[in-house]
């Protein structure tokens, strides 16, 4: 995730092409953005957002930068009820949770609708990166607070 918002941040400062107004991918682009969101759907399955590095991805294949959000309102549109079988069955997750975030997304998707489209793309680029930057600290914080305590207890 560092690299992707040091690539992003490459882009935002014009040193490496990206962000084009293409609204569709061929050939290998195609094949390259199928198997990065794919990755990113795994990563969306223990805890990082999809939205951001989506945005990065699509960004740097020379797509239109907006065009992020249907993409990825698809990809979690078919992943989320794959992924979140097990948790159901196993009852691993907070009933009053899950329904209120059910019910934040109502207006969130709004939000992202009206606002978002509308938000200067610059705004929104810095925006994504600075998501980005504390989810990949915040995964080395913890990788890091975890191997410390792993060894505190192991002889």
């Amino acid at each position: 995730m560092l690299a992707a918002a040091a690539l992003f941040l490459m882009k935002i400062y014009d040193v490496t092409p990206g962000g084009g107004t293409a609204q569709g991918l061929t050939g290998w682009k195609l094949w390259a953005g199928l198997g990065g969101n794919f990755i990113l759907g795994a990563l969306m399955e223990v805890g990082v957002g999809l939205y951001a590095p989506c945005m990065i991805l699509v960004s740097l294949l020379g797509m239109n930068p907006q065009a992020a959000f249907p993409i990825m309102m698809g990809s979690c549109a078919f992943l989320m009820p794959v992924g979140s079988i097990r948790f159901i069955r196993s009852r691993c997750y907070s009933l009053r949770t899950t329904l209120g975030l059910g019910l934040a997304g109502v207006p969130a998707v709004l939000i992202a609708a009206f606002i978002v489209k509308a938000l200067p793309l610059t705004a929104l680029r810095w925006l994504v990166v600075g998501v980005v930057l504390y989810a990949a600290l915040s995964m080395l914080r913890s990788a890091v607070v975890e191997a410390r305590i792993k060894t505190e207890i192991e002889p």
